[in-house]
């Protein structure tokens, strides 16, 4: 008797895979499909006869059509999944996710390409002492761990001149407040800025975010869209960002960064085309990690290019956003003037990151950053203190929530965040899967029932 798989899902002329697939199939998610085979499909299940058995073979070896006994069941619960056999990868809270022969899921069979993905910006560990501005470099601050522990790195270690850029957000948790509050006494070479946006101008925009993507996660883009035009007011040289190991990998699983991506700052000659176009134009070159500034601004300021749009990846949650922002035209404004008075100027900070495992000592330990940040920062740890992932927001579990039924129902091919994260986490040993199932358990959203953390957004974009 052969089934089409869980997991695929027919849309037109295609079939799509929402799961993460094995190694050598990892992003092989679609597959066309003519008449004559949909009509096989749609009469499933049954056994197959030579001919139809050969009209569909392609099909089965891809494996959206499969024998009965090789259909995978989705879980209801985490007590129900299936894990990776060394990290906290499962199929409840990434259905459709698959395991090799030796129960490794596709980031453990993929450890050699996990090294690699340091950064899609430039990685930059070290800075100048800035002659052009009163700043060296600019942290989006949200009194969270990892930024938290970007700030102490750069103010206190690096003894640099630092900005800190925080955008208020209505959902921003009592420990991240008190978090920032701490580090204003902790940290004084760190010059720190809040912005607000008005309740009228962020509920049209929040009810847009929520209509697309079922919650209003907006960090950090809409924070980058404030402050954009501060940094080049200020000459500010360095944007520092704030993403742990773990999320910045996680694009490239997500299919949202493939992985020329994060070696593109290194590849000399798309550099040197780049900075071409740039001379032939009258514009300045472009020094490292000034095109992903541009790139970042301008996919805000204007929506997706077509050249992302051409190649096939595609973050949901960012073109979404973009699409929410287009409520309020006038928002975009100073960006859009921002971007084109530093782009004929050529005073444009430089988009990087550090290297959180490098500045950690090797490995970025969840543990022993929480209690260096609280030592040397007054960092405020949530409520529940083994909390680790996404610690500043009151609805963290609504965006994990809402991502994980979509992913989970089927209307959206984004894999959950947070379920990339952790295992990369654990595969990274920032965590022990021990410490991971603690926080699956405890701490995250992934459930099928609507989080009560949901009536906190629900109230603010509804009042």
């Amino acid at each position: 008797m052969f089934v089409l798989q869980s997991r695929w899902k027919e849309k037109g002329n295609k079939f799509f895979y929402y799961g993460l697939r094995n190694k050598g199939q990892m992003f092989k998610n679609e597959i066309k499909v003519n008449k004559k085979q949909l009509e096989i499909i749609h009469s499933l299940p049954k056994e197959l006869n030579e001919e139809e058995s050969k009209t569909i073979s392609k099909l089965i070896k891809f494996g959206v059509v499969v024998k009965e006994e090789n259909y995978h069941k989705i879980p209801k619960s985490i007590t129900e999944a299936r894990f990776c056999k060394e990290c906290a990868m499962n199929d409840y809270m990434v259905p459709g996710v698959e395991f090799d022969e030796n129960g490794l899921c596709p980031i453990c069979q993929t450890k050699e390409v996990l090294e690699q993905l340091k950064g899609v910006n430039p990685v930059v560990n070290t800075f100048p002492r800035s002659k052009k501005s009163r700043f060296d470099v600019a942290v989006f601050y949200t009194g969270g761990k990892d930024s938290t522990y970007l700030l102490y790195y750069l103010s206190k270690v690096l003894n640099l001149r630092v900005l800190s850029l925080t955008w208020e957000i209505p959902y921003m948790s009592d420990c991240a407040r008190q978090s920032i509050e701490n580090a204003k006494k902790k940290l004084p070479n760190v010059e720190f800025i809040t912005r607000y946006v008005s309740s009228d101008v962020l509920k049209k925009i929040y009810n847009k975010t929520y209509e697309l993507n079922e919650n209003t996660c907006m960090c950090p883009s809409l924070a980058y869209i404030l402050f954009y035009p501060e940094l080049v007011a200020n000459k500010v040289p360095y944007f520092v960002v704030g993403n742990e190991p773990s999320q910045v990998a996680g694009l490239y699983y997500n299919h949202m960064a493939p992985l020329m991506a994060y070696k593109f700052a290194k590849n000399n000659f798309l550099n040197f085309m780049l900075n071409v176009g740039r001379v032939i134009t009258l514009h300045p070159p472009f020094r490292s990690g000034q095109f992903h500034t541009l790139a970042t601004m301008k996919q805000l300021a204007y929506g997706d290019s077509k050249f992302k749009t051409i190649a096939g990846y595609n973050n949901e949650l960012v073109t979404n956003v973009c699409k929410a922002i287009k409520e309020i035209p006038l928002l975009t404004k100073p960006l859009k003037r921002a971007i084109r008075s530093s782009s004929w100027s050529g005073n444009i900070p430089r988009f990087v990151q550090v290297d959180f495992d490098e500045i950690a000592g090797g490995e970025y330990n969840w543990k022993n950053v929480k209690d260096v940040i609280t030592k040397e920062c007054g960092w405020v740890s949530p409520d529940y203190g083994n909390k680790g992932l996404h610690t500043s927001c009151k609805i963290e579990k609504c965006k994990e929530y809402s991502q994980f039924s979509r992913f989970y129902h089927m209307r959206s091919q984004m894999i959950p965040f947070s379920a990339i994260e952790m295992a990369i986490a654990t595969r990274s040993k920032c965590l022990t899967k021990e410490e991971a199932m603690d926080e699956i358990n405890n701490c995250l959203g992934f459930s099928l029932e609507e989080v009560p953390e949901c009536a906190i957004m629900k109230e603010f974009i509804n009042r």
